[in-house]
């Protein structure tokens, strides 16, 4: 038997409803935001990533799907979103709209990295990216938009955390003092960690091997070497939140996994599951790095494979599986006719009715119409065709009510 790759999951359809739920959710709430989707394709170049996402994450250094296509071209699934948005905005000249433009996305994403509690090989992602701004505004709106989504799938205990990161500027000075106080124990560090030093020291902050967590246990804060323009910038976020009444806390610890941030960066983390739900951040010199001009940008991406299995754990009694408002049995040809007719149209009007599609006998039809949870069901015979009634029986109570074959009579009754 084949199986499905490591990795990989079947969302089946005792499940998708969920997803369903949540996507639907986050879309409208993004709307009411102004936010349109745009879809980008599942794979680009790989150099968008290299240069992109940055040479130095694990996302490229060991975790991208990269191979040769026919035309000997390196070609690299997706692994995130932002890399795509930024490089579609480009091509297609969207500088020259109105800004700022405010895009969302739910789309797959492809990474090969070790299969764990909520992390999977083929992941799924809701984000969404404002480009054509540096306002503070800008990260307090994503941010609140971003606590919108949170709250209203009624998960406990996340937590937000905020940090500054700085600009080009400021980070300079900062990498300085931490080369130097990494330096003195870099034998220490795993291999990774050396690699990283020259180019990217402050990716060494973001290691998860335990001995190079304790190692950066005392290493220099971010927030002390920031330039007048970045602490304003952050003062001015870190105020906004507070009006909105959005609790936050400050974790001079996120630098984020991808180098293409700047300035402020967040994360929503579940305390009681131990992982980040949504996280993201500024990142004004992207659009310029891709080939546009210096923009100002900045973005989330939540993992959907996550959100959704821990909104079932705490949230198993809040939705519904759809479910068929009313199923029709028939005997015999001609009322197989009539219900086909009449199934049709109750879905004009969005009824959710289901026919007998096997031919079962009534009774194994009934019990077919129990197991699938029908609201109502109908049975239809040459009697119940000749004089164009028969009963409707709600199949909770049991009650049953003598209908008209029409639309009307059922709908006064099935809506």
């Amino acid at each position: 038997m084949i199986q499905k790759q490591k990795g990989t999951r079947d969302i089946l359809p005792s499940d998708s409803y969920k997803w369903q739920y949540i996507e639907e959710k986050c879309k409208k709430t993004m709307q009411n935001y102004g936010y349109k989707e745009i879809r980008i394709p599942v794979f680009e170049s790989t150099e968008l990533f290299e240069r992109g996402v940055g040479d130095t994450t694990d996302v490229v250094q060991k975790e991208m799907y990269t191979f040769l296509d026919k035309g000997q071209r390196s070609i690299t699934l997706r692994p995130e979103g932002t890399a795509g948005v930024v490089r579609a905005y480009i091509e297609n000249g969207m500088a020259s709209l109105p800004s700022p433009i405010k895009m969302w996305y739910a789309m797959p994403m492809y990474r090969y990295e070790n299969v764990q509690k909520g992390r999977y090989r083929e992941l799924r992602q809701i984000g969404a990216e404002i480009i054509g701004t540096n306002s503070y505004l800008a990260d307090v709106e994503m941010i609140a938009m971003a606590n919108e989504l949170i709250k209203q799938f009624n998960i406990p205990e996340i937590v937000l955390n905020i940090n500054s990161i700085g600009c080009p500027k400021c980070r300079q000075e900062y990498q300085e003092a931490l080369k130097k106080f990494i330096g003195k124990n870099l034998e220490n560090y795993c291999s990774t960690c050396k690699e990283r030093f020259d180019k990217n020291p402050m990716r060494i902050l973001d290691c998860k091997e335990k001995r190079c967590k304790e190692l950066n246990k005392n290493a220099p804060v971010i927030l002390n070497y920031l330039c007048q323009e970045c602490k304003t910038h952050f003062e001015s976020v870190k105020n906004s939140l507070e009006q909105l009444n959005i609790e936050y806390v400050i974790d001079s610890n996120i630098v984020r996994g991808l180098d293409y941030y700047t300035k402020t960066v967040f994360e929503f983390v579940s305390k009681t599951e131990n992982y980040t739900v949504l996280g993201g951040g500024r990142y004004d010199g992207l659009v310029k790095e891709l080939g546009g001009q210096e923009t100002g940008a900045i973005g989330f991406a939540m993992g959907e494979d996550r959100l959704v299995d821990i909104f079932d754990k705490y949230n198993k009694e809040n939705i519904e599986d759809i479910r068929a408002d009313l199923y029709i049995a028939t005997m015999g040809e001609n009322a197989t006719n009539v219900a086909t007719i009449l199934a049709n149209k109750l879905r004009s009007y969005n009824i959710c009715v289901e026919t007998d599609l096997c031919q079962r006998s009534i009774k194994a039809s009934l019990k077919y119409a129990d197991k699938i949870n029908a609201r109502f069901s109908l049975v239809l015979g040459d009697e119940e065709v000749k004089n164009n009634v028969a009963n409707l029986k709600n199949m909770e109570t049991g009650e049953q009510i003598e209908v008209k074959l029409n639309t009307d009579d059922i709908l006064s009754i099935v809506k």
